[in-house]
């Protein structure tokens, strides 16, 4: 009986034994799975913010633009002030809008900006010495809102910094439509040069902070005279009006 009671007894220690080593076993797989879906959970976090960071630097996310729009109505107060904040790639540039002596041009940006037209853009033409230019939602020169509007003159040609609308050479002068044109050197001869005592392009802003980031911009342009699109897109992040 002795005998039989010290087997019996092994026996019972024997199931204890692969029982615990059982359990022990589980418990090992167990925290390792859940270590392994956490890291991998993180990394892929991780991932996914450094993908997001970069897209956003080089590419804003942007709606499709209406470019089958007719023009604006008045809806601007040219007795008040109206001030534009254009954020790009490479800094912002502050614009003081004309609103008195160019209502007609200060309302069309304002209402194209305040659309959030120009969010996500570029500035597709570049020419050194000459002007940086953008606005086009098709980004190559050809794209713009679907109307034009006839603007006003400047009284006072195009110094440096003079924010002015972009034409096509059959356009009628004053003409616009949503590309537009930051002056990089005083009064540019091609632009001061006057067509049957007029000058060609609507003037209605003038810089008054930022015009470092317009140089750095127009420092992207290629060699040739008639300029170009920069080696990389530059973008218009975002416009933002200001009215006092």
């Amino acid at each position: 009986m002795a005998r039989e009671a010290r087997e019996a007894e092994v026996k019972k220690r024997k199931r204890f034994r692969t029982i615990r080593n059982g359990a022990i076993a589980v418990g090992v797989f167990a925290i390792a799975i859940v270590l392994i879906t956490v890291f991998t959970h993180k990394s892929n976090n991780n991932s996914s913010s450094s993908n997001t960071s970069t897209t956003a630097a080089s590419t804003p996310t942007t709606t499709p633009k209406n470019q089958h729009q007719t023009a604006p109505a008045m809806t601007i107060n040219p007795a008040k002030t109206y001030t534009a904040d254009i954020s790009t790639s490479y800094g912002d540039i502050k614009v003081a809008l004309d609103a008195k002596d160019a209502p007609k041009g200060v309302n069309n940006f304002v209402h194209l900006a305040r659309q959030r037209f120009y969010d996500g853009l570029t500035w597709h033409r570049l020419v050194k010495g000459f002007v940086i230019q953008g606005g086009d939602p098709k980004g190559d020169g050809s794209g713009g809102p679907g109307y034009e509007v006839v603007t006003e003159l400047p009284k006072n040609g195009y110094p440096t910094g003079t924010l002015a609308w972009a034409k096509t050479s059959n356009a009628p002068a004053g003409a616009a439509g949503s590309q537009f044109f930051i002056v990089t050197a005083n009064r540019p001869a091609s632009l001061e040069a006057k067509q049957n005592g007029s000058y060609q392009y609507g003037a209605f802003g003038q810089v008054v902070r930022g015009m470092p980031v317009v140089t750095k911009i127009e420092s992207f342009a290629p060699a040739s005279a008639e300029g170009g699109p920069p080696p990389h897109p530059i973008y218009i992040k975002k416009v933002t009006i200001t009215e006092t």
